[in-house]
């Protein structure tokens, strides 16, 4: 793909008029996806994607249009010229754009992440055995991502990185369910069994009579995958320059007003973990780690290409949401978990998260899944739906008592239109009071 990609920019850049400039950005990829249901597969498939976006600058002035590759350049090259032309026609109607920005030096580089992959065929049987007996449902996504970028004003950029995702969950009855999933670089198959057999265990644990309890607070476990949630409500707005520059970061308190998190806390856009590229669409090159939280303080902002443009900072973000998030380990082995919890809420999933007032990061949602009551170190029943609101200042400020020392890599398993390469990598969670409304 990269040598095609770079061909292309070649001819492109040869039909170009004087004064303008050509920015070339592709995403692409080689994809296994295969769905299950009921632990055996239900639809299985290879996808080779191939898309390229062109932004025709002159001055102030630029237009930008997608296509989809073919590979074969007898179709390919007259569609591209085809979408150049009509690009200056309608680059000629537009206004100037203020915050137009990009690189007009930047490195040119190659950079390829070598993943572990297993064969499909592998895979799946090590999903299928592990599985036998469950009634799960779940996908499983692999292969290899690319990311080019290319200018007329000679840098190229190449990213190609291979990964793997299998996202599942586990029916009992009614509307009782656990979740799981199973991502990263390198494929490991005792890793995958091991997941699989806490799900079955808590599976098991479903079987029990749940335990609803009253509104108010209780201590709690919040698992990586719970932690994610909360943590994306937090960088929903956040991190980002232009959010804080126009007041709607829920973080404001914290840029603003000096509110803090506890020393514990520390975040970080780590984009060196090699599943984004390091580079953005406009070529700039990104940095291997932005940290975003130190010790509990408001660190740096995300700044995109636009927001530099307008605010006269150095670029140092594709965009401005964290797409390689990262959260520093504690001190808390995950197997004290329990021990450590004492009585309270070990809380696996959460969803339908909104803020119920953002100016404070207050934020609400509901649990999902497995979650369980604990007593004494021990889980006792599942815990009917509830919902609760609280304050991310709370939550991961007085009242964090620990973070575990182990992480979850957690990747995003959309595929609307590309398989995603987002993830967060993240520690559980354990605080002293939760505030449940329902």
């Amino acid at each position: 793909m990269k040598d095609y990609f770079y061909h292309l920019a070649h001819v492109l850049t040869a039909d170009l008029e004087d004064g303008e400039v050509l920015l070339l950005a592709f995403d692409g990829e080689e994809s296994d996806f295969v769905r299950f249901n009921h632990a055996r597969v239900r639809q299985a498939g290879t996808v080779v994607r191939r898309s390229l976006e062109l932004d025709l600058v002159e001055g102030a002035r630029h237009a930008g249009g997608r296509v989809e590759l073919s590979g074969d350049a007898a179709q390919d090259q007259p569609l591209l010229a085809a979408l150049l032309a009509e690009l200056r026609h309608q680059r000629r109607h537009l206004p100037e754009d203020p915050y137009i920005n990009y690189a007009a030096d930047g490195p040119s580089g190659d950079h390829e992440v070598a993943g572990a992959l297993p064969p499909r065929e592998q895979a799946l049987e090590t999903i299928r055995g592990a599985a036998a007996g469950l009634d799960l449902a779940g996908i499983w996504a692999a292969g290899t991502l690319h990311s080019g970028f290319a200018s007329s004003l000679g840098q190229r950029n190449w990213h190609t990185r291979a990964s793997f995702n299998f996202d599942w969950s586990c029916h009992h009855a009614a509307d009782k369910a656990v979740k799981a999933n199973y991502a990263g670089l390198t494929w490991d198959p005792a890793l995958l069994e091991e997941r699989m057999a806490t799900a079955r265990r808590e599976l098991d644990l479903m079987a029990a009579a749940p335990h609803t309890i009253s509104p108010g607070r209780y201590r709690a476990y919040l698992a990586p995958r719970a932690m994610r949630e909360l943590l994306s409500m937090m960088a929903w707005g956040g991190f980002g320059m232009k959010s804080q520059r126009t007041g709607q970061s829920p973080l404001l308190p914290m840029s603003a007003e000096g509110a803090r998190l506890a020393p514990m806390v520390h975040l970080a856009e780590h984009n060196g973990r090699g599943l984004e590229p390091p580079f953005s669409p406009e070529g700039f090159a990104i940095p291997s780690r932005v940290p975003l939280i130190d010790g509990g303080l408001y660190a740096e902002s995300l700044v995109g290409p636009r927001s530099a443009m307008e605010y006269g900072q150095p670029v140092n973000a594709a965009a401005e949401f964290p797409a390689s998030l990262d959260m520093a380990p504690g001190e808390l082995p995950a197997a004290d978990v329990l021990e450590a919890l004492g009585s309270g809420l070990y809380i696996n999933d959460l969803w339908y998260l909104n803020f119920s007032d953002r100016s404070r990061a207050r934020v609400t949602g509901m649990t999902r899944f497995a979650c369980f009551w604990v007593e004494d170190g021990r889980l006792r029943a599942p815990v009917n739906v509830m919902r609760f609101d609280d304050t991310l200042f709370d939550l991961l400020g007085p009242r964090l008592e620990a973070l575990t020392r182990e992480r979850e890599l957690l990747l995003d398993a959309g595929t609307y239109g590309g398989r995603s390469s987002h993830s967060h990598l993240l520690p559980g969670a354990l605080v002293d009071a939760m505030t449940f409304t329902l």
